[in-house]
């Protein structure tokens, strides 16, 4: 069987559009079976599976057990999770900014950092609600119909992270981890230790360190959707690093492994890469 892949993506409802950046349906199948790594972002870790669990045989935190999962819910991460496969992936991964941990879970996204729970877990109505529903639907405008459903019934619209804190996340963000923590904090009128108390409260990361997760995230794209005749060290002038050995640096840290390495055994598409997508929905 050859190796076929079919990611699409799709906007949540208006509504949702403040912390879900958006839907991705992701089926890939005819693979060798093997390891996957699940990488350091600026979303939270939540994917619902369509057919086998996600398996995750090497947490974030190596002090939490492995696990197996049909809604995946997990927060900001510094380090790598290992997940085994078969060779067939299908599912529905929901780009969920930490912004929104407060707003669908009732929690700062600090209180699931490093750590990955099945989601009834952190809500059990609507973790079964987005299991049972993707799974009995058969094409990706209906999975991601009943996504919308079940996030809607979920939303607390009185709880937020406030909104000093909703600008320095965004900022960060829109600027690609590169801006500078002082001047943010400046600009909100607070001081550096100030946000940083704050921030790492509320989201588990320090802004410094967040700075460097969604920096390392775009870097990682850039690497994956590049032609070989980029260099790496262009990437990295880029992406806001100093050189290449300070890419391959907070590569080692984050990724748990160099670009190259990581680049030689991703044999499967990361649904977390544009360059993955073939269709809209």
């Amino acid at each position: 069987m050859e190796p076929t892949t079919e990611v699409v993506t799709a906007a949540p409802a208006p509504a949702l559009a403040a912390f879900i950046d958006r839907y991705v349906g992701y089926r890939l199948a005819g693979f060798a079976p093997g390891l996957h790594r699940g990488l350091p972002s600026r979303h939270m870790t939540f994917i619902v599976a369509v057919g086998p669990t996600i398996d995750v045989v090497t947490q974030t935190d190596p002090h939490q057990a492995p696990g197996s999962y049909r809604c995946v819910l997990g927060g900001l991460q510094a380090s790598p999770a290992m997940i085994a496969h078969t060779g067939f992936q299908e599912g529905v991964a929901i780009e969920l900014t930490p912004l929104g941990s407060r707003a669908l879970f009732g929690m700062p996204a600090r209180e699931l950092w490093d750590v990955s729970v099945e989601c009834t877990d952190a809500q059990r109505v609507l973790g079964d609600q987005l299991a049972d529903a993707v799974q009995s639907q058969r094409d990706w405008p209906a999975r991601f119909a009943a996504c919308d459903r079940a996030l809607l019934a979920a939303v607390r619209t009185e709880s937020h992270a406030g909104p000093e804190l909703a600008w320095a996340w965004r900022t960060l963000v829109g600027t690609g981890g590169t801006c500078e923590i002082t001047p943010l904090a400046e600009r909100i009128g607070w001081s550096r230790q100030h946000l940083t108390r704050k921030f790492t409260a509320e989201f588990g990361a320090s802004p410094k360190l967040a700075a460097r997760i969604i920096r390392f995230e775009r870097a990682r794209r850039m690497i994956a959707a590049t032609p070989s005749f980029v260099s790496i060290a262009q990437i990295a002038a880029t992406c806001g690093y100093y050189d290449q050995a300070h890419l391959n640096r907070d590569f080692a840290e984050l990724a748990g492994c160099s670009p190259i390495t990581w680049l030689t055994e991703e044999e499967v598409p990361s649904v977390q890469d544009p360059s993955t997508t073939e269709g809209q929905g």
